[in-house]
Order: C-alpha cells, then structure tokens, then sequence
C-alpha cells in the first residue's frame, strides 16, 4: 500500500535567510513557503529532522550551494555541519569550477568530510557540464561510486543562463563515464523534456529527477513515463513549495501503477545511494 510508503527525496536545500540573494526570498515569499512560516524550527537539524519524517520521508538528500551570482551561498561546511548525528540526511557537496584551482582535489576533501554525493548547478555557475576540467571530478565520482546530480533545463532567477543546463551536454559525460550515475535534476525543464527522456533512455546511467516539476503535470511532460519508469527520481525542491505532503499527494494521485510510483518516491533513488 502507498499510504505508508517511505519517501527518499534528492533535493531538498537548506540554509539561513542571509545564505541567499533577494531574488530567493521573493520566490520563496510567493511559494508561501514554510520556510519562512517555521523558520526557528526548520533552520535547526533536529526541528527539521522532525518536519521531514512527519511527512514519510526516509532519506533527504542535502544541497549546498555555491552561487554567488545567482541564487547565494550555503557552503559545504555548513551543510556538512548541519547533516551530522542525523541519519536522515544524506549531505552532498558541490564545486564551483571558478572558486576552486582543482575541482577534483576540492572535491575529494569533502567526501573526506562526509560527504556522500555531487550537486552541480552548471547555469548558475556559468559553466558547461562536459568540459574537460570537470573529468577529474567525474573520474572521482565514478571510482568511489558516488552520484553526481546536476541542474538541467529553466530556472527563474537572475543571472541563470540557461545554455549551460541543455541536457544534451551530459551525452558526452554519460558516454565517458559509463559506471558514473547522472541525475538531470529538473528533467530539462521548460525547454527539454523531450530530450532529457530520450537520453535517459539511450544511456543506461542517466536518470530523470522531477523537482521542480508540477507533479499534475509529469504524465503532460512525459507521456511514456512508464516505458521508462526506472529512471525516475523524486525530489521535493524544498522549500521552494508549500508542503512536502502536497508534493508527494499529487505524485501518488497520478494515474501510475503501484510499482510505477513506489519507484518514483523510493527504490529508483535507492539503488544510487549509500546504503
């Protein structure tokens, strides 16, 4: 039964009011997101350790952000810091090819830290994810296999250049790296659905993550959703949405096999993780 189905969700920020530019906090204002209505509680590990099993996650992956130009900066440390003694995070790290001399070094001394995965944001950062400089941090990733989660399609906030998020610039790194997991977060967003599905498919280790994504709407943007079913991971966005809840209510409601949405919230994101 889906009811009490434990959830694992791959993208869930976090951070403090200062961390992120106006431009956040507009969106997130608008969201009426709780963020702002649970603040006290919600920056605290315990209190929002506590919000996240309320609502039947498992498992929250942990994002930090390095941003200056975009969106802000919650630095690995501080993600690190905030992931410890609870279980029920998952901390990755990220590398912003600009702020670093050696992406892969950097990289590797905070999976020394603990932590247990990659975020890249290739349009907030201004960079392409296929570029040569990267490939240490692929090679890195792929011998300790680690998943490597990156942003894809549209964004809203200014200073995002969307050029960098085509998913078509992962086709080289999935075809290089064939042990290496790809998660496209967003799924392409706005302008590459199509795309995104077509090379999951074409690519055994490239997967579909639809934060971000209306969950009414994902059989509108991908028809054959379960030709490709095992491809699919959940993640909230938070707290750029109202409820956690809500999010993964209008999943479960969708006109999708049982196995097909246990998938989705839980066992396609399980197999990439540590155990």
């Amino acid at each position: 039964m889906l009811k009490n189905l434990k959830v694992i969700d791959f993208h869930i920020h976090i951070g403090l009011k200062e961390n992120w530019t106006e431009g956040v906090h507009d969106y997130q204002k608008s969201a009426q997101s709780e963020f702002y209505t649970r603040y006290e509680e919600l920056t605290k590990p315990e209190g929002f350790a506590t919000y996240l099993k309320s609502h039947g996650i498992e498992k929250a992956v942990i994002l930090p952000e390095l941003s200056p130009l975009v969106t802000g900066i919650v630095p690995n440390e501080y993600v690190l810091e905030f992931c410890q003694g609870h279980d029920i995070f998952i901390p990755f790290c990220t590398i912003n090819p600009y702020l670093t001399p050696n992406p892969a070094q950097e990289f590797i001394k905070y999976l020394e830290q603990g932590a247990q995965g990659l975020k890249l944001y290739p349009s907030y950062n201004h960079f392409y994810p296929h570029e040569k400089n990267m490939y240490p941090v692929y090679t890195v990733a792929q011998e300790r296999k680690l998943p490597v989660l990156i942003h894809t399609g549209s964004s809203i906030f200014k200073g995002s250049k969307i050029k960098y998020a085509d998913p078509l610039h992962l086709d080289e790194v999935a075809s290089d790296f064939p042990e290496l997991s790809l998660i496209m977060a967003h799924s392409g967003r706005g302008l590459w659905y199509e795309k995104a599905f077509f090379l999951s498919r074409l690519h055994p280790n490239l997967f579909l993550e639809i934060s971000g994504l209306p969950p009414q709407n994902l059989l509108d943007y991908f028809p054959d959703m379960e030709r490709n079913i095992d491809k699919f991971i959940y993640g909230s966005d938070w707290p750029g949405i109202k409820t956690i809840s809500s999010n993964i209510k209008a999943i479960k409601e969708l006109p999708l096999a049982e196995e097909s949405t246990r998938k989705i919230l839980h066992d396609n994101a399980a197999r990439l993780l540590r155990p």
